[in-house]
């Protein structure tokens, strides 16, 4: 990989990270609830941006700068395994299953629902 490239994932996973807060504070300022409302808005819109992206074939440092940089500093597995286990420690299982359960299968569709479009065009 070039300099330029990795300069371009620097910037772009930094872009991503930052829409990652922005989005999660504005939804969880909203729902103002203790569902993870704004992990979950931000892992479904990645889920569908990364299908689109999938379904465009784009090629592979195209990919690399928008999948895996943008895409993959915007979602973040890592807090939604936070959040849920924080709901689970305020005994509050239920809440943390369907955090689990709400997030695979809407990942899941919202993924293929990207790809789908991306196949439109």
């Amino acid at each position: 990989m070039s300099a330029a490239l990795w300069a371009g994932v620097l910037v772009i996973g930094g872009l991503g990270s930052v829409a990652r807060y922005v989005v999660d504070r504005a939804v969880a300022r909203r729902a103002a609830r203790s569902f993870p409302f704004g992990t979950l808005t931000v892992n479904i819109t990645g889920a569908v941006l990364l299908g689109f992206l999938t379904g465009l074939a784009l090629p592979p440092h195209a990919a690399l700068l928008a999948g895996t940089a943008f895409v993959g500093a915007y979602t973040t597995f890592s807090t939604w395994m936070f959040e849920t286990q924080r709901l689970t420690e305020e005994r509050r299982a239920w809440l943390a299953g369907a955090n689990i359960v709400v997030s695979v299968v809407l990942g899941i569709a919202a993924a293929a629902a990207g790809q789908a479009i991306a196949g439109l065009l």
